[in-house]
């Protein structure tokens, strides 16, 4: 089976939590909404979340899993018994695995601009009776934190024994433990960066490209048409590329030929390389899940981003976090490289906040962190339980 993106990857877990619901409450009902770094506010915010394992007796054995670009809240389970897609990270969460239940107490929220349940921009705005579109607040990760953050007060929980997440929930980690120190206790940033590199940015902004030319994109009010699906698709299937190596693209696909072994020799024929067919299809299926303008949103988000904002310097940021570190990388991943996370390592060191650091061999390159389990579990596991200890 191929590999597949870091969003989209399904790891069955033997030992799975089971048949579980998503939830959702409202936070920030007036007279206080969220107020975002954008200067503007918004308020009542549904949030989606999942819970899974038990809450102890004093709310100390709590851990946030904080998803990526295009995740939700269903990390793991499933939602009713015939289901055949379990939870994204189903793999890593549940009794005896990575994010244990028989110890912890794990949540996952969508983010604040999704599509998954949470309020994004095709929730409809109480103030006009219409869907937000492109009037939805400008969005930070800052402003998703916040919305974490109140979430976990709202389940009465004073600090989270861990935050966990990778790529762009990664940034969530990193955010968390600096801006709301006091509630983290562990921070476990797997394939991520205080900030986006620029090629990196590039990316995001070829996607976005292809989102706003597509004709029916309709300046983001394409909630009665069908949308602009074919950008929505190609800006998938170049986000895709990002997320394999080199290696893995030459070992699932090579140059092999789809549903043939010669050349169809005409410009008719669009899809005649394995990867060619693989692509299209990851494309078309995200638009059967996905909101445009939630990616337009969560992309120029995750663009903006630099934790070093609003401080002196990124140790100067990393300074205010309280908690533990674990930061993990990956030797093949080109989107968020090692030496990335060897800059925040050696900043963290300079601040003097506890940290430990590897660089794990995969060859699956960005999706790694979700597909690779096993020696991911060797290592959050027993962070996790001396962090609970101590």
């Amino acid at each position: 089976m191929p590999v597949e993106n870091p969003e989209d990857v399904v790891a069955q877990g033997t030992n799975s939590v089971g048949v579980v619901s998503t939830q959702s409450v409202q936070l920030f009902e007036p007279p206080n909404p969220l107020q975002f770094a954008s200067g503007q506010e918004l308020g009542p915010i549904t949030v989606a979340y999942e819970t899974y394992g038990a809450l102890n007796a004093d709310a100390s054995n709590a851990i946030f899993v904080c998803h990526a670009l295009t995740g939700d809240a269903h990390a793991a389970g499933m939602h009713s018994s015939d289901d055949r897609k379990p939870g994204w990270w189903d793999g890593f969460i549940g009794p005896g695995m990575g994010l244990d239940t028989n110890k912890y107490f794990i949540i996952c929220a969508n983010v604040l601009g999704g599509c998954q349940g949470t309020t994004g921009p095709g929730s409809i705005n109480p103030s006009t009776g219409k869907r937000h579109c492109l009037s939805f607040p400008f969005l930070t990760i800052r402003d998703v934190v916040a919305v974490h953050a109140e979430l976990v007060r709202h389940l009465g929980i004073r600090q989270l024994l861990g935050v966990i997440g990778g790529s762009l929930g990664g940034m969530q980690v990193l955010e968390w433990a600096v801006r709301f120190p006091e509630q983290v206790k562990a921070a476990i940033v797997l394939a991520s960066a205080p900030k986006l590199s620029a090629q990196g940015i590039a990316f995001n902004a070829v996607g976005r490209r292809a989102i706003y030319a597509d004709l029916g994109f309709l300046n983001g009010e394409y909630y009665d048409s069908e949308g602009p699906r074919y950008g929505l698709a190609l800006a998938r299937m170049v986000a895709h590329i990002t997320y394999l190596s080199e290696d893995s693209i030459e070992l699932k696909f090579g140059r092999r030929l789809q549903d043939t072994d010669r050349f169809a020799f005409s410009m008719q024929k669009e899809t005649e390389f394995q990867i060619e067919s693989y692509l299209h299809y990851q494309g078309k299926r995200f638009v059967q899940r996905f909101d445009a303008n939630s990616y337009l949103y969560l992309t120029r988000m995750m663009d903006y981003y630099d934790l070093s904002d609003g401080f002196v310097s990124l140790a100067d940021a990393l300074s205010q976090a309280q908690a533990r570190f674990l930061v993990a990388s990956y030797d093949t991943d080109w989107l968020f490289p090692t030496s990335q996370s060897r800059e925040l390592v050696s900043e963290l060191l300079r601040v003097r906040k506890h940290v430990s650091f590897v660089e794990l061999p995969c060859p699956y390159g960005h999706d790694s962190f979700l597909i690779d389990l096993e020696p991911l579990a060797r290592m959050v596991g027993p962070f996790l339980d001396r962090t609970f200890e101590a």
